[in-house]
């Protein structure tokens, strides 16, 4: 009697990732090849790229709604988003869509309290290192955010749409990561978050600088425990992370 997962992909690296953590974590908790049921929707982000260049949110929102609304339709009793920069526009339609959803930024945090970090570096799209969804939450829990200079920011918003979110990996681009985590850690970070559902493609904990937050893979463990409580969770809005009901 498991909760069907519903992820609205956003990006197709990103969804791919998503699906199979959250298969892995079924298997570890549920024995071998089980996992809770799961329905995937894949809105082509492509549709929404003029919208997130022109600032038309409106536009983003259209295709983010009709992915959750078709995971819905199918099932699904609560949605996860493996996009960090998409939560820009779905904290503004969360009340809209007809089922309730687990925030990336939400489970990322509660994963920083429990090692105790205080300041904590960032990664992702110019639209996530730059906006409000990371600082908001973190901020409200006494955690400060970091986040690289604004040429780095500039290579590694284009690393990501230019090469990630295609399947395109360079040791270059691993490199450029890397350094950008290494001056984050000069500056004082004690973890950097993977704030974009692609660089966990790259950067692990082998690799890293710093203690990584891999939010995709976060997210879809939150998920599947989620799945296999027997808790009841809301109809609508953001599923609390911090309830130790549930989590």
């Amino acid at each position: 009697m498991t909760k069907t997962i519903g992820i609205c992909a956003h990006s197709y690296e990103g969804g791919a990732l998503s699906f199979l953590a959250a298969c892995r974590q079924g298997a570890k908790l549920m024995g071998q090849h089980m996992h809770p049921n799961i329905i995937l929707s894949a809105i082509p982000m492509g549709l929404s790229m003029k919208g997130w260049e022109s600032g038309n949110h409106d536009e983003v929102a259209k295709h983010l709604k009709a992915g959750i609304h078709q995971i819905s339709k199918s099932g699904a009793d609560f949605f996860i988003c493996p996009d960090n920069t998409a939560h820009i526009v779905l904290e503004n339609i969360i009340e809209e869509v007809p089922i309730p959803g687990l925030h990336i930024a939400n489970v990322v945090c509660e994963e920083i309290k429990k090692n105790n970090w205080k300041k904590v570096g960032l990664l992702g799209t110019k639209w996530t290192m730059d906006g409000k969804v990371y600082p908001n939450i973190l901020n409200a829990n006494n955690l400060s955010v970091l986040t690289p200079i604004e040429a780095v920011k500039k290579k590694i918003n284009d690393a990501i749409f230019d090469e990630l979110c295609q399947g395109v990996f360079k040791r270059e681009t691993t490199e450029l990561f890397i350094k950008a985590i290494n001056g984050l850690k000069q500056d004082g970070a004690e973890c950097v978050v993977l704030g974009c559902t692609e660089i966990p493609l790259i950067i692990n904990s082998n690799n890293s600088p710093l203690p990584i937050l891999d939010s995709t893979r976060l997210l879809s463990k939150y998920a599947v425990k989620l799945a296999l409580l027997n808790k009841e969770i809301p109809i609508k809005g953001w599923i609390n992370a911090t309830n130790k009901e549930l989590f």
